[in-house]
């Protein structure tokens, strides 16, 4: 197993902070060891005194010595009834190094007092004072070595310290399994889910499928799982635009050479003396030299992205004017009416013809909307100016647009308006105007109508296809 791994690391993780807890627990254990080893020897002592008076201090030194040596003292006192009484004693080694009184210590004085023990290497004779067992007497005090001590305490705290080890061993071996089966497992599930759905993206039945009873897991797969259907949707509706584009330029091709046979007959339709052909001729001119245009700059570029505008100062009122006259011959018998408010001498800088789909696009979904809804209705087209931009409010009657076109209003495919449409005339009217530098806005849609504004500044900065 690796330790740069998840388990790894918290395998070692786990080892780490079992054994600070053990050191944490080591120090008050050792101190409470040494403690119960002095009571221990303060017991004994005081029962080798209590041999020594009953038989009223009759015993040889040979007795003595064995007393002192099974107790690990060098001398025993008692006090009882006021009065001190050495009652055991032998050679002490060397000067009395310091004084201990366990009878009523504190935890601090304890721990430090061990921490100073384990310390010091050095063979020294203390004078421990306790409390005698079952109240014989006052205050029992003895004087003792503390090699043996120090090796007791040594041995004790090896023996926690290899117990420690065990203790940590099996703590975190159960650790690493539980968190191996609980955060591991689903993570590496989750992963593969992962690398299976980026091998064939486009498949739907590798999108993950949220499983994990862990909440924050869940959280994940289904964060997961919401952008691989996002992204799936997204590369089948490329696939859908890449196969459209290669229909558009197949049928853009045939389309324009029918529409120049068109052509050669409005140009001879042009030299009639008729006086209504003559009005009208202009502009059928006009409106298949502009489809002419538009297939053979679909059969160009041959993609989605539309190519830069090539600006010019065009006047406003002539391109809606050609607008309105196409729609009002389109709408046929219908009852609807076009108010115009656009200044005569009003001149953009833009490209004309993208201007003219544009609104052509907006204008045609107008017409459309209140011929669905079998009633009168009016199409306004009112252009300002400020000192920034030029301003182009597209308004009807009709009854508004529904909630799924205004939620996807500008998205191909999604944003359709009318039963049966596919969503692109807004798609492709809004990166049109993205190209001028401006904005393609919905103002407001309801019962009342629908209000759209085109907003084209005067110091336009081009975005190129690059760019979008």
């Amino acid at each position: 197993m690796a330790l740069n791994t998840l388990s790894g690391r918290f395998l070692l993780l786990t080892v780490a902070f079992v054994m600070l807890a053990e050191v944490l627990i080591f120090v008050p254990s050792i101190a409470r060891f040494r403690e119960d080893y002095l009571l221990s020897h303060l017991e004994r002592a005081q029962i080798a005194s209590l041999a020594t008076l009953a038989t009223e201090d009759m015993i040889d030194d040979d007795l003595e010595a064995e007393l002192l040596t099974n107790a690990g003292v060098y001398n025993v006192v008692l006090r009882r009834d006021q009065s001190r009484q050495l009652v055991l004693s032998s050679p002490i080694p060397g000067p009395i190094a310091t004084s201990y009184d366990l009878r009523d210590p504190s935890a601090w004085v304890l721990m430090r007092d061990a921490l100073v023990r384990l310390v010091d290497t050095q063979d020294r004779v203390i004078r421990v004072i306790g409390e005698p067992v079952q109240q014989a007497g006052l205050l029992i005090e003895v004087t003792m070595s503390t090699a043996p001590l120090r090796m007791a305490m040594i041995d004790y705290g090896l023996r926690i310290l290899a117990l420690s080890a065990v203790i940590s061993v099996i703590t975190a071996f159960l650790l690493f399994l539980a968190v191996r089966r609980i955060l591991v497992v689903p993570i590496r599930n989750v992963v593969q889910a992962m690398q299976a759905y980026a091998d064939a993206p486009e498949d739907a039945r590798r999108i993950i499928t949220p499983s994990s009873r862990v909440v924050e897991l869940r959280e994940a797969e289904a964060a997961l799982q919401t952008m691989e259907t996002q992204l799936t949707g997204a590369l089948k509706q490329k696939q859908r635009l890449a196969q459209l584009g290669g229909a558009v330029a197949k049928i853009s091709h045939d389309l324009r050479n029918i529409l120049t046979t068109a052509q050669l007959f409005a140009d001879r339709m042009e030299g009639s003396e008729d006086p209504a052909v003559k009005r009208a001729a202009p502009k059928l001119v006009g409106s298949i030299s502009r489809a002419v245009n538009l297939c053979e700059t679909t059969l160009a570029f041959g993609k989605a992205e539309e190519p830069a505008p090539r600006l010019d100062r065009v006047p406003l009122a002539a391109i809606i004017n050609d607008v309105v006259d196409s729609e009002r011959l389109a709408a046929g018998e219908h009852d609807i009416s076009f108010a115009e408010d656009v200044p005569a001498g009003l001149v953009l800088r833009a490209d004309g013809e993208q201007l003219f789909r544009v609104l052509s696009n907006l204008i045609r979904n107008a017409r459309q909307a209140i011929v669905a809804s079998g009633k009168t209705g009016e199409i306004g087209i009112r252009a300002d100016e400020t000192d920034h931009e030029w301003q182009i409010n597209i308004t009807d009657t009709g009854p508004g647009l529904p909630p799924k076109a205004r939620e996807h209003l500008f998205q191909p495919f999604q944003g359709g308006i009318r039963k049966g449409g596919t969503g692109l005339g807004l798609a492709i009217s809004a990166e049109l105007i993205r190209g001028h530098g401006g904005r393609l806005e919905l103002v407001s849609s309801n019962d009342a109508g629908t209000h759209f504004l085109i907003r084209l500044p005067k110091g336009v900065e081009i975005i190129s296809d690059a760019a979008q």
